[in-house]
């Protein structure tokens, strides 16, 4: 059997080679954008991508116009990435280096190192770029509980797989024109106050491309810092695209060896496959599972999520001691979980 790449991604490395060449000849530059990086005391987790800016960006008319058009989500989703390009990584002392894969992304391990538990701040770089800052968290080891939560219409209103209201929400609305789930920050805050210390991670199929829009959208609604696991929606080495299910089940699945010890509260939505993709892993993994909330679309949110009144799929089967609540927003999944989340 071939071990070759898709031809999808081998035309795509083809096409994406020809136009860093093309735009490095007018000048662009190289640019780190960082994403939140996570790890524990045995490791961290880097995570970013190299792409080429115009040299106008830098300049205080570029900087503003690009804080313009970001704001619209169109803007988000046009970046030309740099093809393995080489980065440096320095986080407290310890400098590592690395190459970008095929669609410019960084994904470093950085092992012994010496962080003690908390926020701590890096920086990344090219060789011909200037040096970007981002956070990392370091997660203690002797942490045993945590937050994995879904973003689409779990925290924030999208519409999600509905193909044309998602869009329009994604690439057209502005940034403060998106509609925050209510009473989901208080929900997350809640829970994380009562296990002082615990990591929160956001999950999603979105792409990539939103990690900054998301950023933003999550700091001015008071939502919890975390690390997020997006994905690209381009070409895989085995396909024309990336399944949004399997990218969360390698996701779920990759937490579990980064973090044994932790035992997970998984927060979602009955408008996608969260449910179904929560149960499975709960029947699999009962000891990295605490309890799965669920936040209930109204008839009218399926509807426009994904054509019908009922949600579009069913829970699999999970161990009957792991709690599952629902409620149709964060208010309602607070007083639902108040009295579990009291317990120690």
């Amino acid at each position: 059997m071939s071990t070759r790449p898709f031809i999808a991604a081998r035309w795509e490395l083809f096409v994406d080679r020809r136009l860093e060449r093309f735009f490095r000849m007018l000048g662009w530059r190289e640019r780190v954008i960082p994403y939140t990086a996570y790890g524990d005391t045995t490791f961290i987790r880097v995570l970013g991508r190299v792409v080429l800016s115009p040299p106008f960006q830098d300049s205080p008319i570029g900087k503003a116009t690009e804080e313009f058009l970001k704001r619209r989500g169109w803007r988000n989703f046009f970046t030309m990435p740099c093809v393995h390009a080489r980065y440096v990584i320095h986080l407290d002392g310890t400098r590592v280096t690395g190459t970008s894969d095929r669609g410019g992304y960084i994904d470093h391990r950085i092992r012994d190192h010496d962080l003690a538990p908390g926020w701590r701040d890096g920086t990344a770089e090219t060789l011909a770029s200037e040096p970007v800052g981002f956070e990392a968290q370091i997660v203690g080891s002797d942490q045993t509980f945590g937050v994995i939560s879904d973003i689409d219409d779990t925290i924030l209103t999208t519409m999600v797989p509905r193909l044309f209201i998602s869009a329009w929400n994604s690439f057209f609305r502005r940034e403060e024109a998106r509609t925050a789930v209510p009473g989901m920050a208080v929900f997350l805050d809640d829970v994380l106050a009562r296990r002082p210390g615990s990591p929160v991670f956001y999950l999603s199929t979105g792409a990539w491309n939103t990690h900054g829009f998301l950023t933003r959208f999550m700091r001015r609604h008071r939502y919890p810092r975390g690390a997020m696991l997006l994905t690209d929606w381009g070409p895989t080495n085995t396909g024309w695209f990336r399944s949004g299910p399997e990218h969360k089940r390698s996701a779920l699945q990759q937490l579990t060896i980064d973090f044994p010890g932790i035992s997970w509260l998984f927060v979602g939505d009955d408008g996608q496959h969260d449910p179904a993709i929560y149960g499975e892993f709960a029947a699999a993994h009962p000891e990295h599972v605490t309890a799965i909330a669920i936040r209930q679309l109204s008839p009218a949110e399926q509807f426009l999520a994904h054509g019908t009144m009922e949600p579009l799929t069913v829970a699999s089967e999970h161990p009957r001691d792991i709690p599952v609540f629902r409620a149709p927003d964060g208010r309602g999944l607070r007083r639902v979980l108040d009295q579990y989340l009291g317990r120690d």
